[in-house]
């Protein structure tokens, strides 16, 4: 679809004003202006205050919880944004989405289980998104598999190495926490090395899941006398970072750091890493705000708002 090059619009729902401006000056503009109004019995009505006839438009919207909104609460908004935009004339709309609730519910892991990824992928379709933009997701084939539209994945793990880089001293390795980030980590490892200029490292911990019990304490890879980094796209309870961390610690890791993408911290992460990592390294797709006391203090923020700013470019240039 050939989309008028200066019918740009970019509109920052509720959960990421603070991320959408960065991406917006990234951009070298203002998000455009939308009302969100609310009802008595907790409906909500939305509409774009510009001409939108047209259009190329981008919506960011992170899904996750805060203290005001529910992800199904964000999740609805987004929909029903996306909704307005088409019945407005918009010629194409992108859903923008740094942190995509249910990514990890993405296949069945029992019988009759629910596969959210694909649920969340029709609700956005048929909403009439043509295309969703996304950053480190649980699982891409999966993600791309769920949509029949166009998905564009974005990495962090450049940002990360660059971050890393800019005050790594002595022998480093890199510690995927489970086999699923495996790959995540290697990635995040090659380009460290490559940023460096000298060879990093790689170490692999154990991990099984039974319901929501973790097992698991062996871990592959030299990392005594080295500075573990343990890479992950979650931080959510903290249990699975905490598990890596105790691993290295015993292997003799001179120090510990936790770096991922999405810093979900649910109740108990700070108590589970506490003592465990001497860094947090996090992006700005969900803001920290459930991170409190010592934890807060050694917590170190990448923004990802250049990867997305570069994927609207991207998109709404000529196809």
């Amino acid at each position: 679809m050939n989309v008028d090059a200066g019918a740009l619009r970019v509109f920052v729902l509720d959960c990421a004003p603070a991320l959408g401006l960065r991406v917006c000056r990234e951009l070298g503009m203002a998000a455009d202006a939308h009302e969100d109004s609310g009802h008595a019995d907790g409906e909500r009505s939305a509409r774009p205050l510009v001409d939108v006839d047209g259009c190329d438009a981008f919506v960011l919207q992170s899904l996750h919880a805060d203290p005001l909104s529910s992800v199904h609460d964000k999740l609805g908004r987004l929909l029903f944004f996306v909704s307005t935009l088409k019945d407005a004339g918009a010629a194409r709309v992108t859903a923008v989405l740094p942190y995509l609730a249910y990514a990890r519910q993405d296949r069945q892991t029992s019988a009759r289980g629910l596969v959210a990824t694909r649920c969340v992928a029709t609700l956005l379709e048929t909403a009439g998104v043509d295309a969703v933009v996304s950053v480190d997701v649980h699982n891409v084939a999966a993600l791309q598999n769920a949509f029949r539209r166009r998905t564009v994945h974005l990495e962090a793990a450049a940002l990360f190495a660059s971050h890393v880089a800019a005050s790594a001293e002595g022998d480093i390795v890199a510690v995927a926490p489970d086999a699923g980030a495996i790959g995540r980590a290697g990635h995040f490892r090659q380009l460290l090395a490559a940023g460096l200029g000298r060879p990093v490292a790689a170490a692999f911990a154990e991990k099984h899941r039974d319901g929501r019990s973790l097992s698991g304490t062996l871990l592959a890879g030299q990392v005594e006398g080295r500075h573990a980094i343990i890479v992950d796209d979650i931080i959510d309870s903290g249990a699975t970072v905490a598990r890596a961390a105790a691993a290295c610690r015993r292997m003799g890791a001179l120090t510990v750091t936790a770096a991922a993408t999405h810093g979900l911290f649910t109740a108990g992460a700070a108590l589970a890493l506490e003592g465990l990592v001497e860094r947090l390294v996090v992006a700005d797709t969900v803001p920290p705000f459930r991170l409190e006391g010592p934890l807060r203090e050694m917590l170190q923020v990448v923004s990802v708002a250049p990867l997305l700013a570069g994927a609207i470019r991207k998109l709404h240039g000529p196809d």
